[in-house]
């Protein structure tokens, strides 16, 4: 009987082993589900070389001879770091100005050994440089950071450092209400604390949007003496228009704040509204709508600010940086970081 404690090939050694118990190696080979040559092909390497044999070998190993010269690697790494949004074909013709041949594919077999075959991972090296040696910049290099920084905003890889750094703002249509007709929600939520403020209105209008910055979002901020530098939305007519004759974009204007929008037809990019809406789906109007036939807007509103109050202030959140706290503890805690940076401000 042979033995091992090698997961990999316990099943070979595991035939071999049946077929000595049965006396029969046709047997063994239908149960395991074997050829009996390849029952053979494992007795023969076994009787040679034990049952270690049994263990595969790569067929190819590296040959280091095939592989570019150093200094030619050196500069395929050096070229996809000072410009990180070319590709593959890109680098290799601009090396081959140099005087430096390499086919667009040893290109990519050098990316791929040093892990930058990624162009975010190129920008995150670049990223991680700037940071720590202080180099300067080039336009190239400034020009793909900043894409990086918009494409990370769109795609739902969101950077956010206090409260108020980035604001999410959507539309939610709750229903028809009989008596009332449609029903929209305003939703915004501090992408970085999770504290929310809704609005119920029977249209979806930019006046309408902007309403609920005005009524529920910045006394909010006010209060405890922050603001909101960005807000985030979808490209929805209620949100987007020329700042001159639009009312949401206009009052942003007036307000200082910046302006982002997801990328077009992808309303999962605005993903902390989207899944906060699953949220007050679930645990409130599915549950108040059971429970309570509304006759009025006004109805609903009292009722939507309660769990709002109770969402923000009771209701613990597994978010990023909530980690377990309340959104209003996470909003008061993170005021502490708002306040260093505007004393780094005034300080510069």
């Amino acid at each position: 009987m042979y033995h091992t404690n090698e997961k990999v090939i316990k099943n070979k050694v595991g035939l071999l082993n049946l077929a000595e118990e049965l006396g029969n190696v046709s047997k063994a080979c239908k149960i395991m589900g074997f050829s009996r040559e390849t029952f053979y092909r494992y007795k023969e390497a076994v009787a040679e070389g034990g049952v270690e044999s049994l263990l595969e070998k790569s067929r190819r190993q590296p040959n280091l001879k095939n592989r570019v010269d150093e200094k030619i690697e050196e500069a395929v790494k050096a070229l996809a770091i000072e410009f990180p949004a070319y590709g593959q074909l890109r680098a290799s013709n601009e090396l081959r100005k140099q005087g430096i041949f390499v086919s667009p594919s040893g290109v990519r077999s050098i990316w791929l050994r040093h892990q930058i075959a990624n162009k975010n991972q190129r920008l995150n090296i670049l990223e991680a440089l700037s940071a720590k040696d202080g180099i300067v910049l080039t336009e190239a290099q400034v020009a793909a950071l900043e894409r990086k920084k918009d494409d990370d905003v769109a795609c739902g890889a969101i950077e956010t450092e206090h409260p108020g750094y980035l604001g999410s703002q959507d539309t939610f249509y709750v229903g028809n209400l009989k008596g009332v007709g449609k029903i929209y929600q305003q939703t915004f939520v501090d992408t970085y604390s999770k504290i929310a403020a809704c609005k119920l209105y029977t249209t979806k209008t930019p006046i309408m949007s902007a309403d609920l910055l005005n009524d529920r979002v910045l006394p909010l901020f006010e209060q405890h003496g922050m603001s909101i530098l960005r807000m985030l939305t979808d490209r929805g007519t209620e949100y987007c228009g020329k700042v001159e004759q639009h009312d949401y974009e206009l009052y942003l204007a007036v307000n200082d704040i910046e302006h982002t929008k997801t990328k077009a037809y992808s309303p999962q990019t605005n993903g902390i509204c989207e899944r906060f809406h699953k949220t007050i789906l679930e645990e409130f109007y599915q549950v108040a709508f059971r429970k309570k036939i509304y006759a009025t807007l006004d109805e609903l509103q009292l009722d939507l600010d309660e769990w709002v109050v109770h969402y923000n202030t009771e209701r613990t959140h597994q978010g990023k940086v909530c980690c377990g706290r309340t959104p209003m503890e996470t909003f008061l805690d993170g005021k502490k970081i708002w306040q260093e940076k505007v004393d780094n401000l005034n300080l510069n």
